[in-house]
């Protein structure tokens, strides 16, 4: 799998540069082929947007932030909700390369006419697709989307999010339903599952899943009838189906942020999560964090205190060896978020084939195993925890936030939407100890602002969808929120 990503991702930037401009036609290496292909495309959307959403600013900065678990050593303002327009700018950057290369690779199978194995091909395009415009929808609100990709269309206008989410979830069914194991899909350039149409049926229901449950408080009709639906066709249930990113130890397809070359000080972990998982004897806080330099033993920053100091990252606990290892994976989507997304669905009446009880128990047994916990220490752990029907969004909710960890983005989405607390009702998150520099931002954003590119190049329509949305704040509410 290394070399294999290697040499595709040279490969196609080879291409790439050999077909820019009418000099380069005249230049052109007779031996290569003059076309990129479905699959270096597809290989080349799945890399990039893993890169975009675990870079460092988007990731640590914005989502590790947000959802508290991690603090800054050398930019407090970071914690206390001063955006850093890198990140803002980075996470739109989804648009110019992995969704243009997902709609280039599709545009390219409309054109050549073939029956196989372009629908399989075109419908996981399309998944992929989904998953990028719905992490975008959650991060700002109205979004580019129906005709965001067309190079005739410079200045795109904003879709209203809550009728992309009717469309996401038309669109997944749609795909998985095209879905056809009987029938070739991509021989190479898949490295998520290997081109397997089984393990993307899953992955489109279970990201139906996700996007109907946060809909779920706003239009509970129509999020119950896509879920049951989905439950049907089959969800990822397994960490087999995990769409994890094959990351490896070799530049240039290491994960983004890693330690490989150099000790990294720019982050430390929170008190927030530290104490929490402390109080609960949670095994994987071990493997979270690293002992303080200083003191030998984990201990978390408080959030927001308003210090810098390089002095940090030997006071207080960095992250732990395992996610700043070069081959930790990105993490599209795992069965841990699927069982408690099921959990919560049982926990709401929802008939899916279990209870609330049962996916809640393999939520955290499979999270366990992901951050390789014995099996004896999980079952100890499962016990400590138990659940509370009558207390499920605080329960589910926690538990569920501790096992997204290095998920920044979901999992801020998820606090969003839950509002959940400590088991015992108390708040499990605190506001920047040293306040918010964000005037609309007290406790948490609930969004983030427009990028400043958007101003320059797209005023009149990103004008409107702030207007739409009431307000481009970091303080206004999305459209599930309300």
């Amino acid at each position: 799998m290394k070399s294999f990503i290697n040499k595709i991702l040279l490969l196609f930037l080879v291409l790439y540069i050999c077909s820019c401009s009418k000099f380069d036609e005249l230049n052109t290496n007779p031996v290569l082929p003059s076309t990129v292909t479905p699959e270096q495309l597809l290989l080349s959307a799945e890399k990039n947007a893993m890169d975009i959403l675990y870079n460092s600013v988007v990731n640590n900065r914005i989502g590790m932030h947000y959802a508290q678990y991690w603090a800054a050593s050398d930019k407090e303002e970071d914690s206390r909700y001063s955006l850093s327009e890198a990140g803002n700018s980075t996470l739109w950057s989804l648009y110019n390369r992995p969704l243009k290369d997902l709609q280039t690779l599709m545009d390219l199978n409309r054109a050549a006419e073939v029956q196989d194995p372009v629908p399989n091909q075109n419908a996981i395009a399309g998944i992929l697709e989904v998953w990028m415009y719905q992490t975008l929808a959650d991060a700002y609100g109205n979004v580019p989307y129906s005709n965001a990709l067309f190079d005739s269309i410079p200045a795109p206008v904003y879709d209203d999010a809550a009728t992309m989410y009717t469309d996401f979830l038309k669109r997944l069914d749609e795909y998985q339903n095209t879905l056809d194991s009987s029938k070739d899909s991509y021989p190479s350039g898949d490295a998520f599952y290997n081109g397997d149409v089984t393990k993307w049926k899953k992955l489109a229901n279970s990201l139906i899943l996700r996007i109907a449950m946060r809909m779920s408080d706003v239009k509970p009709a129509e999020a119950k009838t896509a879920i049951e639906t989905a439950v049907k066709n089959g969800v990822i249930t397994d960490s087999t189906d995990d769409a994890l990113f094959p990351y490896t130890s070799q530049a240039p397809n290491q994960y983004p942020y890693n330690d490989f070359g150099r000790p990294q000080v720019e982050f430390v972990v929170s008190e927030t999560m530290v104490n929490y998982m402390d109080s609960l004897k949670d095994p994987r806080l071990k493997v979270y964090a690293r002992p303080a330099t200083n003191s030998g033993t984990i201990l978390g920053k408080p959030y927001g205190i308003g210090t810098n100091s390089a002095a940090d990252a030997q006071k207080y606990s960095t992250p732990g060896v395992r996610v700043y290892a070069p081959d930790f994976p990105g993490i599209l989507m795992t069965s841990s978020e699927v069982q408690f997304l099921l959990a919560e669905a049982a926990a709401r009446g929802m008939n899916v084939g279990g209870s609330a009880q049962s996916f809640y128990e393999a939520a955290i047994k499979s999270n366990m195993t992901f951050w390789q916990i014995p099996d004896a220490a999980a079952a100890t752990y499962i016990k400590s925890v138990p659940y509370n029907a009558g207390n499920w969004k605080n329960i589910i909710g926690t538990q569920k936030w501790i096992a997204m960890y290095m998920q920044g983005l979901q999992s801020w989405y998820e606090r969003l939407r839950l509002k959940f607390t400590k088991t015992d009702g108390t708040p499990l998150f605190i506001a920047p100890i040293a306040g918010s520099l964000d005037p609309n931002v007290t406790m948490v954003p609930n969004r983030l602002t427009y990028p400043v590119v958007e101003t320059n190049t797209n005023a009149k329509n990103k004008d409107a969808a702030a207007a739409a949305i009431g307000g481009d704040t970091k303080g206004t509410q999305l459209w599930w929120q309300k």
